[in-house]
């Protein structure tokens, strides 16, 4: 089977990219932009010193702060509506996941008509998204380089999955200097994010050379980084490599797919309204539990990766020791101890599992759960 590849066309990673990218965005000839962020992004400033340097050359900005941390339709109506009054060409997301998966929305339906919730699923859209240039400053989603856009149901409670070629941003931004103010909290829960991003598309069965190259290496970075970028915000080179390996994971999972890992953690943020990544770190070794039934050589890859020496062990022990280690990383970084402590309830169990079972239809997972076993694995993270 044939496969396909996606990245944005033009991505700027390392110190100064944001500089550097702002001649790139220059030399594209757009003139007016709505740049769609958090309100925490405009209060420390950050969105406001994007707005003097797009001005500097030539660029109008208006900004759209309203993006909430699990954006919703609401959010993505409004932005389109504040994008339409302005008359603006293109839009800039600056922030994590939240404000470039808010951003995708936005400059979907501004092109194709509609709401968001048409979009749903995979490549539903006939025509190319408004151009999105997406500004990072978390290391965890990827978002600001793939065709995944996550947006929350207001009326149905659930985060939709809108997975589309067309989402895909123009240009991305990853600029470490941008992450230094970055709680160790959030910190922790994105590269957490990250690391799930890589277990997912290194067992996925969708994996291909290229995607597995990109998996390993971003575990790897993670492992050795994550824990000092939490414990010292200010190291720079922590965040740095951070910023690498979220972008490797974001290259892998964005062609390999992803697992119900993602697609149970999109139940708890649309149903609880709870911190995407944490839920992701939480889950992450119980969903591996029930993958290495078929996928222990994998995992024992995934150990290997993770510093784990696995020489002597075989592939059921080297995945055993792999989901040893998720747990060792959680640890270390202050993720929350199970799912009971974020408030998730027994009760609710039955119908986060029917509706993980409906989203995950468009992943690729290496083993297909039944109902009954979708439930066991949350009741296991309790």
């Amino acid at each position: 089977m044939a496969a396909k590849f996606f990245i944005p066309s033009v991505n700027v990673l390392g110190q100064g990219a944001v500089d550097d990218a702002i001649g790139d965005i220059k030399t594209l000839g757009f003139k007016k932009a709505l740049i769609v962020t958090d309100k925490p992004l405009v209060q420390i400033g950050i969105a406001g010193s994007l707005v003097e340097k797009l001005g500097e050359n030539g660029i109008v900005a208006v900004i759209f702060d309203g993006v909430q941390p699990n954006p919703t339709t609401g959010n993505v109506e409004a932005g389109l509506s504040l994008l339409k009054t302005n008359d603006c060409d293109f839009v800039i997301s600056l922030g994590g996941g939240s404000p470039h998966d808010c951003a995708k929305g936005i400059a979907l339906v501004a092109t194709n008509g509609g709401s968001i919730k048409d979009y749903e699923g995979v490549d539903k859209s006939a025509k190319p998204q408004l151009p999105l240039v997406a500004i990072n400053t978390t290391a965890g989603t990827a978002s600001e380089m793939t065709r995944f856009c996550i947006i929350t149901d207001e009326a149905r409670h659930i985060k939709m999955a809108i997975v589309d070629k067309h989402t895909t941003p123009i240009l991305s931004v990853n600029d470490p200097e941008l992450m230094l103010k970055k709680p160790a909290a959030l910190t922790a829960a994105t590269g957490m994010d990250a690391l799930t991003h890589a277990v997912e598309a290194y067992v996925s069965i969708a994996a291909n050379p290229i995607t597995d190259a990109c998996a390993i290496k971003a575990i790897e970075l993670i492992q050795a980084n994550l824990a000092r970028a939490v414990h010292d915000g200010q190291d720079l080179l922590a965040r740095e490599q951070m910023a690498y390996a979220q972008f490797l994971a974001g290259m892998a999972f964005n062609n390999a797919s992803l697992g119900y890992v993602h697609a149970m953690a999109h139940q708890l943020g649309g149903f609880y309204d709870l911190p995407h990544g944490v839920c992701n770190a939480l889950l992450l070794p119980y969903v591996q539990e029930y993958n290495a039934q078929v996928a222990a050589a994998r995992l024992k890859d995934v150990a290997k990766a993770m510093g784990v020496d696995v020489t002597a062990l075989n592939d059921e022990q080297g995945a055993q020791a792999a989901i040893d280690a998720i747990k060792s990383l959680s640890k270390a970084v202050n993720i929350p101890e199970n799912l009971t402590v974020l408030g998730v309830k027994a009760e609710d169990i039955p119908v986060l599992a029917d509706n993980a079972l409906k989203d995950a239809c468009g992943f690729t997972n290496p083993k297909q759960a039944t109902h009954e076993e979708i439930c066991q694995i949350f009741t296991n993270a309790l």
